[in-house]
């Protein structure tokens, strides 16, 4: 490995972590205005994106512990923007849904957000975006299968190259 592949600004560990960092920084700075903690959009988020989640279920997801996702679906619930209801699939369950109120905030989220990565990935054609995109997505996905492997099955090699590419021609074939 030359000194030039130890380089942090050439890590991809490192940009995706830090990119992510500076994403969030801006985007707290922008929507700072609406009264909501970088938690409570991120809960908020998430609902849009699956609403009626069990609390477990929205704290597996954020990687949170539960008593703090209680703690934020409490406040979120105060100020109207959430509410829960008993779970028909197991009674000693709630399930947290987004309330009416909170659309029109989460749109305005949604508009900043776009804005954000239009300013992000200015000086960037739309193809390259939409490559480092798709190069995200199968980063992902590999982890998450990585993730389900056994810890000494996940150091195969070839066998990784192999299936990293077929994914890829698969991926690519769908476009």
């Amino acid at each position: 490995m030359s000194s030039q592949d130890n380089r942090l600004d050439r890590n991809p560990g490192y940009l995706v972590n830090d990119v992510a960092r500076l994403l969030r920084r801006e985007f707290d700075r922008r929507v700072k205005h609406m009264g909501l903690t970088r938690a409570q959009w991120f809960v908020l988020a998430h609902l849009y994106r699956n609403d009626g989640r069990t609390q477990r279920e929205l704290a597996d997801e954020l990687d949170m512990e539960p008593a703090p996702v209680g703690r934020l679906v409490d406040r979120l619930e105060e100020s109207g923007w959430l509410r829960r209801a008993p779970s028909p699939a197991d009674r000693r369950a709630n399930l947290v849904y987004l309330t009416d109120k909170i659309v029109p905030l989460i749109e305005e989220m949604r508009a900043a957000a776009d804005n954000l990565y239009k300013d992000a990935f200015k000086g960037l054609s739309p193809k390259r975006v939409e490559d480092f995109i798709e190069a995200l997505t199968i980063a992902k996905s590999n982890l998450i299968d990585l993730g389900a492997e056994e810890v000494g099955d996940a150091f195969s090699g070839a066998d990784d190259l192999h299936r990293i590419q077929r994914k890829a021609a698969k991926n690519e074939a769908k476009r």
